[in-house]
């Protein structure tokens, strides 16, 4: 066992799978154009908002006819005004591998009450995708935040779907290539992948979604900050920067320095490799390593965001409460923050691996892990 303390440390030890790391460039001086004190109506706050629109469309690559909103209360949020707004035309399919996707579960089931073929998977596992019913409107997340397991790709979805597919991709946006024509609604947070302050959601709707919000009305009432229509037509300001709820131009100002920032690396191509280089690291510490394994079973479906690790010594009889030293350890070494498991999830790790996050920092914490590792399993032994 490694019982010797590493000597390098990561410069950055945040690796908080949300809110995530700032970009590396980051101050608090880069947000000083901000228009605080400004009403977010003016032309100033229009100019920004709109400009935080078509920037994320820039940089996605998301088609010319799909609608970006800026939503209010995040990622969840957003996913609660599209079930909310769209599902009931048709019964629904809800995919559920993680916390997250059994939480959508739990709204359209409990709350909105639908005709709803609900399929799951344990945690490391996906449900059989080829079996998708796309007859109904099919619910489900892209990158499962809390199990580090994401779907491959998006083969398994019909361009000639009669459902509406609306997904959840808030841990797979700016780090995986969304496949833009098989995604009728989609959403994500700003404090996720590019590390914006939080409370910010984004909502992408197809033009097949446009067409279910003016030709369907729910059968439930719906609050004002959910209502994408008006006398049966959408109301465009939202998609243009006309927000529901008034935002926080500081954090649109943090969100358009991200965006720049995602810019300045080369774009999604360049998100996506950093990404995937961070994640490179930790399969080559695995494959290294016989006390530590991943919660994905099937490498093809392993995030290279949310990373989430599991113990796979014997000697571990209590995961939980090991883990929690781990984290404590490392938090407390200034090396690690905030890297234990999702609350919902089994006892492990999760390691943030996205874009804003430094290979390096990821290579110098791991050698503070496996000393982590070591440290615990002998204070086992000792109270043994």
């Amino acid at each position: 066992m490694d019982t010797k303390q590493p000597v390098t440390r990561p410069a950055n030890p945040r690796f908080s799978s949300g809110p995530c790391a700032k970009p590396p460039t980051w101050t608090p001086a880069k947000l000083a154009d901000a228009p605080l004190g400004r009403s977010h109506r003016a032309a100033i706050g229009k100019d920004k908002l709109k400009a935080a629109i078509e920037t994320t469309r820039e940089v996605l690559g998301i088609p010319a006819d799909y609608r970006i909103g800026i939503m209010p209360a995040s990622d969840t949020g957003a996913m609660e005004i599209a079930m909310w707004s769209l599902l009931g035309a048709r019964p629904v399919e809800m995919l559920a591998w993680e916390s997250f996707g059994s939480g959508w579960v739990t709204d359209v089931v409990k709350q909105l009450k639908l005709n709803a073929n609900i399929r799951t998977a344990d945690y490391g596992q996906l449900p059989d995708l080829a079996t998708t019913d796309f007859t109904r409107d099919v619910v489900f997340t892209w990158n499962g935040t809390t199990s580090g397991v994401r779907v491959p790709n998006g083969d398994f979805i019909p361009a000639d779907r009669a459902g509406l597919t609306i997904c959840d991709a808030t841990s797979a946006a700016f780090a995986q290539d969304l496949p833009w024509d098989k995604l009728d609604v989609t959403t994500y947070s700003w404090q996720k992948v590019l590390g914006g302050e939080a409370a910010h959601g984004m909502l992408i709707l197809s033009p097949r979604a446009v067409e279910r919000l003016e030709t369907y009305v729910p059968a439930w009432p719906l609050p004002k900050i959910f209502r994408l229509t008006k006398a049966g037509k959408l109301i465009e300001g939202i998609f243009q920067g006309a927000t529901i709820n008034t935002p926080s131009m500081l954090c649109v100002e943090d969100y358009l320095f991200a965006l720049d920032w995602a810019k300045s690396v080369g774009g999604l191509k360049g998100l996506i490799a950093r990404a995937d280089a961070n994640s490179a690291v930790i399969e080559t510490f695995v494959a290294d390593h016989d006390w530590i394994d991943f919660l994905a079973e099937v490498p093809a479906t392993r995030s290279n965001t949310s990373v989430c690790l599991k113990f796979a010594d014997t000697r571990i009889k209590d995961g939980a409460t090991f883990a929690k030293a781990i984290a404590k350890r490392l938090e407390s070494e200034g090396v690690a923050y905030d890297i234990g498991a999702y609350r919902d999830a089994p006892a492990g790790l999760r390691i943030w691996c996205g874009a804003t996050v430094e290979t390096s920092d990821i290579e110098a914490m791991l050698p503070w892990l496996n000393w982590a590792f070591s440290a615990e399993i002998a204070a086992l032994s000792e109270a043994a």
